[in-house]
């Protein structure tokens, strides 16, 4: 059973995920998508590690590393292709993607 400390780390882990998915349905520019992923990321390993620390078990902690190095990959390729739509157009918008079609 977990104890009152971590469910408080359960809680927020599920607020900032809860703020990452709504910023990510609900905005348009890219930088702020990314971002809001970024928030979904760290709410899913805030409970990786309040997990691996309840059951006294590493794995949990693996994990995160894991979850970490797939956020840094993908945030270098999500803003290569942010880069291409701006110099295409001065403003980017979520919609703008069909314009990487060759």
């Amino acid at each position: 059973m977990l104890a009152l400390n971590e469910t408080w780390y359960l809680v927020l882990a599920a607020m900032i995920f809860t703020i990452g998915s709504l910023g990510l349905l609900t905005r348009k520019n890219p930088l702020v998508m990314f971002m809001c992923v970024e928030l979904m990321l760290n709410a899913v390993n805030l409970t990786f590690v309040t997990f691996s620390k309840a059951l006294d078990d590493i794995a949990g902690q693996a994990i995160v590393f894991f979850v970490m190095v797939v956020a840094a990959a993908e945030v270098v390729v999500g803003l290569g292709i942010i880069v291409a739509i701006m110099r295409r157009r001065q403003s980017a918008n979520a919609d703008d993607v069909s314009l990487m079609r060759g």
